[in-house]
């Protein structure tokens, strides 16, 4: 349980990329290489366990949608008692999408098991999806804009997308991990679902303030030109930084050197990376993964973007928890 803000902060400051303890498990199905956690701020603890079955998995993935669900609702009707109408439909326009969420839980239960998730079956409390601080932002906040509000839903998509990887990574039952992975692979599609919900929120709110201005110039930009610019961005952060986090920088980016090589055939973005920093290179291509993926009709090139997407995302968090403090 999160008792303070600062726990919150102290969370988002631990070790955040996946990090592979014994090997990288790669799913037959969906592409995705699941990189076992140590800790991570994307979650503030490991999970309590692992699932022992199919019947436990549909249980706890029923109670955390709905908790999602019921979560979005209050928020809608905090919004709509202050007077933020916009603010109310963006979080009931969540909150229908979770139930969504919950519905398709319950029949793929249905499907492969017969019967209804049962919500006794659930062992322990996962590690909170949802962004508590970010929550109480929101309830109290003049400044929260449709914006922020889905840029906080963003992270508790991430936050699933982790979740479910390490339930994937360390489950000893095949049916278990194939189920987790699906898990993983569905939060995936919501990442990337809600980023392109952010972006419209984010153009609309420049354009309703008059503050658009002129487009900035673009440029077509390689996927793996793009790693080997933020390889050099983070071995220049590498220099800057001693101890553990130095560590866990020059570990990242030896990775972003891989990924430059897995990326080398997958097409060119449009984006302006002149003046952006690693931190901002490292969500473009994260966007980029996920659109890329959204937008194929290649069912190789989406593995690869899936699985350079679900690397990218545990690279962002971590490079999100250098610039707390």
């Amino acid at each position: 349980m999160q008792q303070s803000a600062r726990v919150s902060r102290i969370c988002q400051a631990s070790e955040i990329y996946f990090v592979s303890v014994r090997r990288s498990i790669r799913s037959p199905n969906m592409g995705i290489i699941v990189m076992p956690l140590l800790r991570t701020s994307l979650l503030c603890s490991e999970p309590a366990g692992v699932l022992k079955s199919l019947d436990e998995l549909f249980a706890l993935a029923h109670t955390m949608e709905q908790e999602a669900a019921n979560r979005y609702d209050s928020l809608s009707e905090d919004m709509r008692r202050q007077g933020k109408d916009e603010l109310a439909g963006v979080f009931a326009r969540l909150a229908s999408a979770e139930r969504e969420h919950v519905d398709s839980v319950t029949r793929w239960s249905q499907s492969r098991r017969g019967r209804n998730p049962d919500p006794a079956l659930v062992r322990w409390e996962a590690p909170g999806t949802l962004d508590e601080e970010a929550a109480t932002e929101v309830k109290t906040s003049r400044l929260i804009t449709p914006y922020r509000a889905l840029a906080m839903a963003v992270r508790n998509e991430e936050r699933a997308f982790a979740f479910w990887s390490y339930l994937a990574a360390y489950s000893d039952d095949l049916e278990v991990k194939k189920a987790s992975e699906a898990m993983a692979q569905e939060e995936l599609g919501h990442v990337a679902t809600l980023r392109r919900e952010r972006r419209r929120a984010y153009h609309h709110e420049q354009e309703r303030e008059g503050t658009k201005g002129s487009p900035e110039a673009t440029l077509q930009i390689d996927a793996q030109r793009l790693e080997l610019r933020l390889a050099d961005q983070l071995a220049d952060l590498e220099r800057r930084l001693d101890g553990p986090a130095a560590v866990r920088t020059r570990d990242m980016r030896l990775e972003t050197v891989g990924m430059a090589d897995e990326a080398a055939h997958i097409g060119s973005f449009p984006v302006s990376v002149e003046g952006k920093d690693a931190l901002e290179i490292a969500e473009v291509l994260v966007d980029s993964y996920l659109d890329g993926a959204d937008r194929s009709d290649d069912a190789a090139q989406v593995e690869v973007l899936q699985r350079l997407a679900g690397r990218a995302i545990s690279r962002l968090a971590w490079l999100r928890s250098l610039s707390v403090g």
